[in-house]
């Protein structure tokens, strides 16, 4: 499976099955099928030796926070 993803503005927590909680952010994507997902991304890892002044750039710029975002997530949706 292909996703094309799109960062956007919020962060939520994410608390694991031991308790622990994990700031994500929510990215929305759209699949090869055009499925809508969202993503809830916990990290993100250039490499150490490259530069990451662009990563950085484009990752703060981010389309407007829509009305329909995240509220709630299911659980088995997760990988533990």
């Amino acid at each position: 499976m292909k996703i094309t993803i799109e960062n956007t503005d919020q962060i939520v927590t994410v608390e694991t099955r031991d308790g622990c909680k994990v700031p994500a952010r929510v990215w929305r994507g759209v699949t090869e099928g055009g499925v809508e997902c969202q993503l809830l991304v916990t990290r993100v890892a250039v490499h150490k030796d490259a530069d990451n002044s662009a990563f950085e750039r484009e990752l703060q710029e981010h389309p407007p926070a829509r009305a329909d975002g995240p509220r709630a997530y299911d659980l088995r949706y997760f990988i533990d």
